[in-house]
């Protein structure tokens, strides 16, 4: 696969490169994912069961309580968040709050669609700093 770089909006600073974990579903940090185990809780949501650690989340934002931010912090506090978000929509405050706090790189708002071009487990790269990320890495 060719490298593709894909411009987006930066919500929260920093640099990953990792496996991604795609979510189509919006997602409720506060009861959808235990904190402790990084694990997707919710029976409602497409990655139930899944594991969110040292993973890139993709998905299009998330819903619920504010205090899905701080869940976000937790998942980074027992080293299970994720090592970077992809919003495919625009970041709603719960989700930037909670990156910005747990230092975890996202970006929002990519210039194309993803569904066709990010797949789960593939490789890709996420520059919260510049605003973009690169598949085919």
């Amino acid at each position: 696969m060719k490298k593709q770089r894909i411009r987006c909006r930066s919500v929260s600073k920093g640099i990953a490169q990792g496996r991604v974990l795609v979510s189509r579903q919006r997602i409720s940090f506060l009861g959808g994912v235990d904190p402790v185990t990084g694990i997707f809780v919710d029976r409602a949501l497409d990655v139930y069961g899944r594991e969110v650690s040292n993973r890139i989340l993709v998905f299009p934002g998330g819903k619920g309580s504010t205090v899905g931010s701080y869940v976000i912090y937790q998942l980074k506090l027992h080293a299970k968040s994720p090592i970077a978000m992809i919003l495919t929509h625009r970041a709603d405050t719960i989700v930037a709050v909670g990156a910005i706090i747990a230092e975890i790189p996202a970006v929002d708002s990519p210039e194309c669609e993803l569904t066709e071009l990010i797949k789960d487990d593939e490789e890709v790269v996420v520059n919260g700093t510049e605003g973009y990320i690169e598949i085919g890495v």
